[in-house]
């Protein structure tokens, strides 16, 4: 509708040029090509009345020529004075009052208001730039460079260090390239300085990340000797850090003080830590005394766990008593800056506030507030655990002090972890007594404390093999704690002894549904199925105890030995030799080893791994057996002369082993030499029928005169032989006769029976132990075969207990007890 509509113009200044113009409206002839007049002719708008402007003087009023948006065009009076509205050039005169603000009437005949622009159509296309000049292409380089430096950087946070060294690298080459090409074309002046500092000093960190120190100096040494380079003498933290990743110590500390001059008293959260690493570097060298200027006057302006720690560490290495305890009670004021517990207990029952509390109870930030807590508590402990037997006349009286201390500070529940790990003391010092008596304080202390000392108690008790009291502090530690696996497992553990494995085995899982980790108890459920028969179900825990302690010598051993069980040669084999590839010095795994392979019949394996076993333990009666036999079987008879020489001075008693040595020297033609051992032998065996047969013949053929006295004491002892076993024939018929008339009575028939047999019974046991004037012989290859005695002499098959305290106590049974516990 407004399309048509004439606004008077504004940006003309005067309203009344081109007065006595012609106007074109009186142009009859262009009334065709007037869109406006043709159109007013089509509609009904060019029938409606005219208006009509009369002015003084005039014959006529001026009419205006309506069209059909009703712009109105005034005819010029007689007089030549324009009306107003009139258009002039293309430009209406403004009307007053009708006028609108902000636009112009200024319009030709024709023209559309369109105060947009739009009827122009679309704007013409920006201008395409040229790329092909040289500012523009060093621009698109510039850009490449940045992205490399970010892709070096985002590899870096995924752990590709290869791939982040080779993107700075190339970052490197295009940088330069980039320079080369600013100083072709004269613009030097606008080389980004930025730039080059941000790639080098990526390059730096890149090739330090990749251990390649040497080139990551040279690189930092570039930056810093550049002196357009803001703030580059902060670099030199770097390469101090560099220097003492290399041990290069005396470098470290001239860099740490030279950028420790650069930086000022404005930073003083930098200076600390350049000051602290200064310290570390003095106690690395032995330099205490320097250590503790730096630290002291670190723990004066910024305190914190870390600097107290290493303080005490030096006072400690001095020795000064004094200083020690004082350095001890600034370590437990040191402000920890994190919220208290109460904070995350809901104070009422708004489910918002619930809702909220629970939602920040387990966040990142509660998490490190945790593990900033646990360090400090870690340091702590450490720390009184160092000086407490040496600050005071006794290790009792220090551990006293610290407790008294502790306790006045913001660690109050550390104090009760101490006396624990006094009992530890005690037990370390085989002060059995004071360490149980110790312990036994903590029975009327809160559930959490009364548990763990009750836990250690039965442990302790279960060691001495008092059964009894590990069995009633196993279950005082349970009705304390009940989800406590340590409790449960010393409990199953009591209950292994008596032999009643189902129950023993519902401890170790009940241990096990309350603790997954908890791998003592997974360990004995796996003997506890051994004991059962049910080798597959033990061969799972195991198997699941191996993805958990992946290095276990132990559990090595009892998946092969169960494979073994079942029959398994090859994966037996293989079990073994990935537990002699963590501890390849252990004779029983390799003789073991030997053993597997001389059953599947590769000797020259076997004579490898007996061989082995034989270097780090020569006393193993069957492997050197073993080997003597393979040496006469290969009709190497002088080396198995050693062998058996060994076995006689190992069982001196024993007449078989020289006799073997005898029989090498007889087979490898040494007849003078086995004369004279034989001779020895008889001497000192002389009712020994072997060695006087040997000798008759070895003297009849050699021709010596001393055969007929060798053939008459042969024939005396041949007869003392007889006699004995006829004796020992017609007691044991005697005895039997005795037996069965025993049988015969009625009225002491049933007592009688029952004190033969265990009459009997005690004279087999009897007769299969050594006497009182044999030697110790090792166990026969049955019993090696099934249980694995470890080097150090632990004894596998014997269920492990489990202790509360997860440093100290494991600690104690891996150093001082040598068996039972594995690390948690």
């Amino acid at each position: 509708m407004m399309e048509h509509v004439h606004l008077a113009a504004e940006e003309e200044d005067d309203l009344y040029s081109g007065y006595n113009d012609y106007n074109p409206t009186f142009d009859s002839e262009e009334l065709d090509n007037d869109a406006g007049f043709q159109q007013a002719v089509r509609t009904s708008h060019g029938r409606r009345p005219p208006m009509t402007a009369k002015f003084p003087g005039t014959a006529i009023g001026g009419r205006a020529l309506g069209t059909s948006f009703g712009s109105r065009v005034p005819i010029a009076s007689s007089m030549g004075r324009p009306m107003t509205g009139a258009v002039q050039d293309g430009a209406a005169r403004p009307m007053t009052a009708v006028r609108a603000a902000g636009y112009s009437s200024a319009m030709t005949r024709g023209s559309t208001f369109d105060p947009l622009g739009q009827s122009k159509g679309p704007a013409p296309p920006l201008e395409a730039k040229n790329e092909d000049t040289p500012e523009e292409k060093m621009k698109v380089l510039e850009r490449k460079v940045n992205d490399l430096i970010e892709e070096s950087c985002m590899a870096h946070g995924r752990g590709d260090l290869q791939l982040s060294l080779e993107k700075a690298k190339e970052a490197g080459r295009k940088e330069r390239a980039l320079v080369r090409q600013r100083e072709q074309t004269g613009t030097a002046d606008t080389i980004n300085l930025d730039l080059t500092y941000s790639v080098l000093f990526n390059l730096a960190n890149q090739y330090a990340n990749n251990d390649m120190y040497p080139e990551a100096l040279n690189t930092y040494q570039v930056i810093v000797k550049n002196k357009m380079f803001s703030n580059a003498g902060l670099l030199k933290v770097n390469m101090a850090n560099i220097y003492f990743k290399q041990k290069n110590y005396p470098k470290a500390i001239k860099f740490y003080r030279m950028a420790l001059d650069q930086i000022s008293n404005a930073h003083k959260e930098l200076r600390i830590k350049i000051m602290q690493n200064i310290g570390v570097v003095f106690i690395r060298i032995g330099k205490y005394t320097d250590a503790i200027t730096s630290l002291e006057h670190i723990m004066s302006e910024s305190p914190n766990i870390k600097t107290g720690y290493n303080l005490i560490l030096c006072y400690y290495a001095i020795g000064d008593r004094e200083r020690m305890k004082k350095a001890f009670q600034k370590l437990i004021s040191v402000p920890l800056g994190i919220d208290e517990e109460d904070k995350y207990t809901p104070p009422n029952d708004d489910p918002h506030t619930n809702l909220v509390i629970e939602a920040i109870k387990n966040d990142q930030l509660h998490q490190m507030e945790r593990e900033k807590k646990a360090l400090a508590e870690k340091f702590i402990m450490t720390a009184a655990k160092l000086i407490a037997p040496i600050i005071e006349l006794s290790f009792a009286a220090g551990f006293d002090w610290c407790v008294e201390m502790v306790k006045t500070s913001q660690y109050v529940e550390l104090a009760n972890d101490l006396e624990i790990n006094k009992a530890i003391t005690y037990l370390r010092q085989r002060d059995f007594n004071q360490a149980v008596e110790t312990l036994k304080m903590f029975e009327k202390k809160d559930s959490r404390v009364k548990s763990a000392a009750a836990t250690n108690l039965s442990f302790l008790y279960f060691l001495e093999k008092d059964f009894d009291q590990a069995d009633r502090y196993a279950d005082l530690a349970m009705a304390a704690d009940r989800y406590n696996p340590a409790a449960l497992t010393n409990k199953g553990n009591t209950v292994f002894v008596r032999h009643d494995y189902e129950k023993a085995a519902e401890f170790y899982k009940e241990s096990l549904r309350n603790d997954s980790s908890c791998t003592e108890a997974l360990y004995n459920l796996g003997l506890t199925y051994k004991r059962l028969g049910r080798l597959e179900e033990a061969l799972d825990c195991f198997l699941k105890l191996h993805a958990i302690l992946r290095n276990s010598a132990q559990v090595m051993y009892q998946l092969a030995n169960l494979y073994e069980m079942l029959e398994d040669g090859n994966q037996a084999i293989e079990w073994l030799m990935q537990l002699i590839s963590v501890t390849p010095t252990d004779p029983q795994a390799l003789a073991k080893l030997g053993e597997l392979y001389d059953t599947d019949g590769d000797k020259s394996q076997a004579f490898q791994y007996y061989y082995e076993s034989f270097r780090y333990f020569p006393s193993n009666m069957d492997v050197i057996e073993w080997l003597g036999a393979y040496y006469i079987d290969t009709q190497f008879c002088e080396k198995a002369i050693q062998y058996f020489e060994r076995a006689a001075l190992i069982q001196p008693t024993q007449v078989k082993w020289q006799l073997m040595v005898a029989s090498c020297y007889r087979r490898s033609g040494n007849y003078q030499k086995a004369l004279e051992t034989y001779t020895n032998i008889h001497r000192k065996f002389p009712e020994s029928v072997e060695c006087l047969r040997f000798l008759v013949r070895l003297c009849s053929d050699m021709g010596l005169k001393e055969v007929q006295e060798y053939a008459t004491k042969l024939k005396k002892v041949e007869k003392m032989k007889d006699k004995k076993e006829q004796r020992v024939k017609s007691g044991r018929e005697s005895s039997a006769r005795g037996r069965r008339e025993g049988s015969a009575s009625s009225d002491s028939g049933h007592s009688s029976h029952g004190t033969s047999a265990k009459g009997d019974r005690l004279s087999a046991k009897l007769r299969a132990l050594p006497g009182s004037n044999e030697p110790y012989e090792a166990n026969s290859q049955r019993d090696i075969d099934a249980s694995y005695v470890d080097p150090l002499g632990p004894q596998l098959e014997r269920p492990k207990t489990a202790a509360k305290k997860r440093t100290e106590e494991d600690e104690f049974a891996d150093e001082e007890l040598g068996d039972d516990l594995l690390p948690e």
